[in-house]
């Protein structure tokens, strides 16, 4: 989705972030955001066609916000060693917490979002937010693959495609109440990056192949 630039656009995109971080979507009240956001309904239409577009929009702005915020952190804690993908992707779920904590209503959105999960409103929001993420996540796939993090017996195309889905789908695996709590976010996904990395086997049984 295009960039969008107007007077009072952070004001809008805070009083949507309240609305939409409190309510789902079919209960959330466009004339409550515009009027929160202190601008008229025209001004709200010249910028975006409905409410769809502005929750859309919002999502993929919080999702920017929120890969920044990760983005400086890991490398303002980067060390000489390297870190392999898996390590990442652990380093990435304890700063994302971090975000969520520092930030509760990007971290409500999120839960608000997978609540709509049957609704139409979600696969709508899945796919643009699939498009947006599924490059930046090849690419530190293929960069991994390059530096040997995978094993090399399983074909590129399978790796990537195969990790991608995992991540692109992980709120579809846990979406319950319980699920969407930060602590066990947190557990669930450290939980993830070692069935990606180590599988279901027993080591034993590994052992023994």
């Amino acid at each position: 989705m295009k960039e969008k630039s107007f007077e009072k656009k952070q004001e809008l995109l805070e009083a949507a972030l309240e609305e939409f971080s409190s309510k789902k979507y079919d209960d959330a009240s466009l004339n409550s955001i515009i009027k929160n956001a202190g601008i008229s309904k025209g001004t709200f239409y010249y910028h975006f066609k409905d409410k769809q577009e502005l929750y859309i929009y919002l999502l993929e702005s919080s999702s920017k916000v929120k890969w920044e915020f990760i983005n400086k952190n890991i490398k303002s804690s980067s060390t000489d060693e390297r870190r392999d993908i898996f390590e990442m992707f652990r380093l990435q779920a304890k700063v994302g917490a971090e975000f969520a904590s520092m930030h509760p209503n990007y971290h409500n959105l999120s839960r608000m979002f997978v609540k709509e999960k049957g609704n139409e409103i979600y696969d709508i929001a899945k796919i643009v937010l699939i498009e947006d993420n599924i490059n930046p996540l090849n690419e530190i796939i293929e960069n991994a693959i390059e530096e040997g993090d995978f094993r090399n017996d399983l074909p590129k195309e399978f790796i990537i495609k195969i990790i991608s889905h995992l991540f692109t789908h992980f709120e579809d695996v846990f979406n319950s109440e319980d699920d969407m709590e930060l602590g066990n976010i947190i557990k669930n996904l450290d939980y993830y990056v070692d069935f990606m990395k180590n599988g279901l086997c027993n080591k034993i049984m590994q052992e023994d192949i």
